[in-house]
């Protein structure tokens, strides 16, 4: 007979198997409703355009902008467009325009020539601003990898706490009517993107960095709040990020390879730090068959789409009844249930 001491044994041995294994699948998303959508009513939210869209006659149009505008600018809109906080911004890639500093919606970022930065002063007035809507500084952040620091705030001409970027105050433009365009660069002379040190935004940005200089941190995953969608997932340029419905969270597996890779390239791992709202629990990288590395939120694998150009594109939702953007939780966004 065996002592009972080894059965004793044994049984600790199993039950603290048991335990480590129970905590495992807890990380890794195995809570009830982990396929489900994020409780949105997806596609019935009214879109977060906040009053951009004036029309096309206004201050600071191609006609009169950088001019004193006054009453002809009033023509073009009948009330000051309603300040909007930028939230998580965003850095996007632009091969024309270099890096551009968007808000949490994608919408770029703007600076006025006439304006200071030391000290900080807005100059566009109350008809400017029906335009060129002021940044409420409110609740803004720092795009992952950009020196919060920079952040600051000015009162602009309708009293609007005005968010500033190394002492430049930000604004949108009414014409930007979609994330990603960049109709304000230009205009007047005076209106150009701001780039994410509040600088103008320049090609060169986007070119190879000089020799001896350490790269730009490639880092960095954050939200935008998207008017269909709700609060989804993006990259460091601001592109939306996908779950693939076809892949398992325990065990972690990846189902997208070769050809499938190549369309949906895999988010390569991001350090925590450089991860803005998003959760933490399942946060983790997954080596994938192919050899590289998968970040993951929850467990579940995450991609971008080679079929969004622009950040704000979410033309891979939906794709096939397999790919959704992904929440901040690491939820499938719009999946059926």
């Amino acid at each position: 007979m065996r002592h009972p001491t080894h059965r004793a044994g044994r049984s600790a041995s199993l039950v603290a198997t048991a335990a480590a294994l129970l905590a495992l699948t807890t990380a890794c998303g195995q809570e009830k409703g982990d396929q489900s959508p994020n409780g949105r009513n997806v596609g019935n939210e009214a879109p977060a355009q906040g009053g951009y869209g004036a029309g096309d006659d206004g201050y600071g149009t191609e006609k009169d902008a950088g001019k004193d505008a006054g009453k002809e600018a009033e023509k073009g809109a009948d009330e000051a467009a309603e300040p909007k906080a930028a939230g998580q911004l965003a850095v996007w890639d632009s091969k024309k325009l270099g890096q551009v500093v968007t808000d949490s919606g994608g919408f770029t970022l703007y600076r006025f020539d006439k304006d200071t930065a030391q000290p900080p002063k807005s100059t566009c007035d109350a008809a400017c601003l029906k335009v060129w809507p002021a940044v409420a500084a409110d609740g803004a952040k720092a795009a992952p990898g950009v020196d919060g620091s920079l952040l600051g705030e000015v009162t602009a001409a309708d009293g609007t706490k005005q968010l500033t970027i190394d002492g430049r105050p930000m604004y949108r433009y009414a014409k930007d009517t979609g994330p990603g365009d960049a109709k304000g660069q230009g205009v007047g002379g005076t209106w150009y993107a701001a780039a994410p040190d509040g600088e103008k935004a320049s090609a060169r940005a986007a070119g190879p960095a000089p020799a001896g200089t350490a790269p730009a941190d490639p880092a960095g995953l954050s939200t935008r709040e998207d008017p269909e969608l709700g609060e989804i997932v993006v990259d460091k340029n601001g592109m939306t990020v996908y779950r693939f419905t076809k892949d398992s969270a325990w065990p972690i597996r990846s189902n997208c390879v070769g050809a499938c890779a190549e369309k949906w390239p895999a988010v390569a791992p991001v350090p925590k730090a450089d991860a803005e709202g998003i959760r933490e629990k399942g946060y983790m990288t997954y080596d994938r068959p192919d050899g590289g590395k998968q970040q993951t939120i929850d467990c579940w694998p995450l991609y971008t789409f080679s079929g969004d150009k622009k950040p704000g594109d979410t033309n891979g939702q939906g794709v096939g009844g397999t790919w959704y953007a992904a929440s901040p939780e690491g939820k499938a966004v719009g999946a059926p249930e």
